[in-house]
């Protein structure tokens, strides 16, 4: 079985998470594994982990914390983009899917909306 070159599946994910970096910290890891971080929170002694995206061996994830703070954010997601989810933030890609990144674009855009609405970002 030949292991499959995800590459660009993460350079695109990634693009949509990155667009929404501004007044976010950008922590890129060791290979195909990009973060984003907000600000120490003193609530829970440590900074905001507000997304990320990496390469697994079967597929790349999307996780997006603000979903599993705010569920409701997910109000009017799609059952196509529900199905991607694995747990209550992470969101699983094998090939390409431009209407369903839209949608994530647009979930991340509103999951950033929210963090500022609660204090929670600047």
């Amino acid at each position: 079985m030949t292991e499959k070159n995800f590459t660009p599946l993460y350079e695109r994910l990634k693009s949509i998470l990155q667009a929404h970096a501004g007044g976010l910290n950008e922590l890129p890891g060791e290979g195909e594994r990009y973060e984003l971080t907000g600000p120490y929170l003193p609530k829970f002694k440590k900074d905001l982990w507000f997304g990320m995206v990496n390469t697994g061996k079967a597929y790349v994830s999307y996780h997006l914390m603000p979903v599993y703070m705010y569920p409701d954010l997910l109000d009017g997601a799609s059952e196509a983009l529900k199905k991607r989810m694995q747990g209550k933030s992470c969101f699983n890609f094998t090939k390409i899917d431009e209407p369903l990144f839209a949608e994530l674009d647009e979930l991340t855009r509103r999951s950033i909306e929210r963090c500022v609405k609660e204090g929670i970002l600047k």
